[in-house]
């Protein structure tokens, strides 16, 4: 990540392999988070477009919100982000945690 160096990425490879820009993601007002934009969120954090803080900071969102969605699409990819499959994909991690 380039968090910490002035120099940024103009664009990234987004979460469906298109190019994700500032300009791109979602606006500074979205109130509905589905799927595709809470991925190109993460997406565009991941290859240094924002950081963690201006995130949070431009979508009124919290660290922890932030991160559970980091979380989900490590874990399970985009569908880990699915509101109504939240718990399945925990217990489905914690079983491979097991084995």
């Amino acid at each position: 990540m380039i968090e910490n160096q002035k120099i940024r990425p103009a664009m990234v490879i987004g979460p469906l392999g298109e190019p994700l820009t500032i300009d791109s993601l979602p606006p500074p007002t979205t109130t509905r988070w589905v799927v595709r934009r809470k991925a190109e969120v993460v997406a565009a954090v991941n290859g240094g477009l924002l950081t963690i803080d201006e995130v949070c900071e431009r979508y009124n969102l919290t660290l922890e919100e932030f991160a559970s969605w980091q979380r989900a699409v490590d874990r399970s990819g985009m569908q880990g982000l699915r509101v109504t499959r939240i718990q399945h994909y925990r217990d489905l991690y914690e079983r491979q945690l097991k084995y």
